[in-house]
């Protein structure tokens, strides 16, 4: 009997993603590494199991849309601007000064100005799924360290989200890029008033309605989400805005915690393929070719974002310990910039080079920049004992 080619590529994703995470937790190792790796091996450019790597990408658009989509729902306005108001000196001036550095890096390797440019500002993001998976839930929401993590990194979300925005009107010639960024500031705000609306006088008292039944809100939790992806894409945005507008438009419905939670299983199952596919699509030939600039960028950021933020906290009032353990937490960069990397690419604004570059040095900081978190402060796969905390 023939196997089926679906089921059989899920088999090696998952099997293969859980044998891995289990030695990434025993090295004390994010869950993403993991899957990363293992995409790397068993792709087109390891030991070729996974033929074509553009179908995962595709199914993993999904969990990139739930993601921008639960991002949004913890995205509370009154809440955020009090945050931030307290941040915001620190995000952008600490964006600002690891840009400089990500560009001296790119363009001292010999990459165009341009593309120098974009390398330098995919630098400046610090990684929300590491960042917040390695607190320990007791001082998530209830102490100030928390708060300032999730401060920080949610506006380095919105600036990051802007520049995908950008870069999805830099997909073709000039004169239609220009048109695309026209476009994008007459239809985003037309967009925003029609999500709202819906979601005020049809979603909520839908919801308020049959709020005792979980799968229902479960399913039109996930329906809005796909619904506003797929009005955006027609209107001529992104699906991932489209979803971030869905999420953002629910966060001050009373039961947006609880759709956050149902829906966390889903888009982990999805980032699992999202991230297996970008090493799926990762060509390990290009290693030669970027290893010492990934490697001497990787370093600069790893070497400068800890004590840049520090000093910059500190600035604001925040105290010695504080601000050198959120120094620690936010030093490797994001997940955005592989987003980045790859968009850049496909719309052919970044070089191949460029991209596998950004890529590369944002694994390694993954890669050190958690075992330097989990060597020396609480989180749920510290080295100690003392030190883990659920």
């Amino acid at each position: 009997m023939n196997h089926d080619p679906i089921v059989f590529t899920f088999f090696l994703i998952f099997a293969g993603a859980a044998l891995v995470a289990t030695l990434a937790l025993f090295a004390r190792q994010a869950l993403l590494i993991a899957y990363i790796l293992i995409g790397a091996l068993l792709g087109p450019w390891g030991l070729g199991l996974i033929a074509d790597a553009e179908i995962l990408k595709e199914i993993a658009h999904i969990g990139i849309i739930f993601l921008l989509f639960l991002i949004g729902l913890n995205l509370q306005p009154q809440d955020l601007l009090n945050m931030m108001r307290k941040t915001t000196v620190v995000t952008v001036v600490s964006s600002l000064v690891f840009s400089v550095v990500g560009f001296a890096v790119a363009y001292g390797f010999g990459f165009a100005l341009e593309e120098s440019l974009l390398i330098g500002i995919a630098t400046s993001f610090s990684s929300t799924i590491i960042g917040l998976k390695l607190l320990p839930t007791t001082i998530l929401h209830h102490q100030r360290t928390g708060e300032v993590i999730i401060s920080i990194l949610l506006f380095q979300d919105l600036i990051a989200i802007v520049l995908l925005m950008l870069l999805q009107g830099r997909g073709g010639a000039e004169e239609a890029a220009i048109m695309e960024m026209l476009k994008l500031v007459l239809i985003l705000p037309a967009f925003i008033g029609v999500a709202w609306l819906f979601q005020k006088f049809i979603l909520l008292p839908l919801l308020a309605k049959f709020d005792r039944i979980q799968e229902y809100i479960f399913l039109m939790a996930i329906a809005w989400c796909l619904a506003a992806a797929e009005l955006a894409q027609l209107a001529g945005l992104s699906g991932e805005i489209g979803a971030f507008i869905a999420g953002i438009t629910l966060a001050s419905s009373p039961i947006s915690l609880f759709i956050a939670e149902s829906l966390k299983p889903l888009r982990d199952f999805f980032l699992i393929i999202f991230f297996f596919s970008l090493g799926a699509g990762f060509n390990l030939n290009m290693i030669g070719d970027i290893l010492l600039p990934g490697l001497v960028l990787a370093f600069a950021m790893m070497l400068i974002k800890p004590p840049v933020f520090r000093i910059l906290l500190q600035r604001t009032g925040e105290n010695l310990k504080r601000s050198y353990e959120v120094g620690y937490r936010l030093g490797q960069m994001s997940e955005f910039s592989l987003l980045i990397a790859v968009l850049a690419l496909d719309v052919g604004v970044l070089s191949q080079q460029g991209s596998y570059l950004i890529q590369f040095a944002t694994v390694l900081t993954f890669l050190f920049s958690t075992y330097l978190v989990v060597m020396r402060f609480q989180s749920p796969i510290a080295i100690s004992d003392r030190l883990r905390r659920d």
